[in-house]
């Protein structure tokens, strides 16, 4: 009778040490322990093969605290590389002292954007030629400027674009947090903004 207790204790041992060797999609806020914030949780691999079109070979998972903010990240390397998606998920630092307000670091970053666009429609026609003109000479230069930001709806409480010839970001407001998102491929813009609002759904879910 006591060798069958003991048999049974470790057969169950052992399918509790295989289901924590899974990978799984669980949401964060279940999470017993608020110092514990894995981004890999946000999205499955099945998910994003769906989408992307790529099987995903492994999960790297990292994280950076600063400014009272925390930011967990996940790199989904694809087997078509290119197709890898890199997702962040920032919120407060549960050890930051004083007070920290995601949201308020999210409306100066991006509501700066949206001033500099009122100032480019305000902007006469012959302006916006001439700078166009020297975009142009910087791209055929092959220099690089930062992409201008686009704002995306029907996702989050808010959300922007910014894309670039090889690939794009999604950044996504949702409560006091914020995703970032960033694919590749050689789709479209429209197409990776597309695929971009569908991963970034799945993971808001879960955030």
């Amino acid at each position: 009778m006591l060798i069958r207790s003991i048999v049974c204790l470790m057969f169950c041992l052992a399918i509790a040490l295989v289901s924590c060797g899974k990978r799984s999609a669980e949401p964060l806020r279940q999470s017993g322990n608020p110092e514990k914030f894995d981004a890999c949780q946000l999205l499955k691999d099945t998910e994003i093969e769906a989408i992307m079109g790529s099987p995903i070979k492994e999960a790297k998972s990292s994280s950076n605290s600063g400014q009272g903010m925390r930011t967990a990240q996940c790199f989904y390397v694809a087997a078509e590389f290119s197709k890898s998606v890199s997702l962040s998920a920032t919120s407060r630092d549960p050890a930051a002292l004083g007070d920290v307000d995601v949201r308020r670091f999210w409306k100066e970053t991006f509501g700066r954007n949206a001033e500099r666009q009122k100032e480019r429609e305000k902007e006469q026609e012959g302006d916006r030629e001439k700078k166009e003109s020297l975009r142009e000479q910087r791209r055929e230069k092959g220099e690089e400027e930062g992409a201008p930001l686009r704002k995306i709806e029907g996702i989050g409480e808010e959300g922007y674009w910014s894309g670039t010839r090889v690939g794009g970001a999604l950044y996504v407001l949702k409560g006091k947090a914020f995703i970032r998102l960033s694919i590749g491929g050689a789709d479209t813009d429209e197409v990776r903004i597309e695929k971009a609002k569908k991963l970034a759904a799945k993971a808001l879910e879960r955030l």
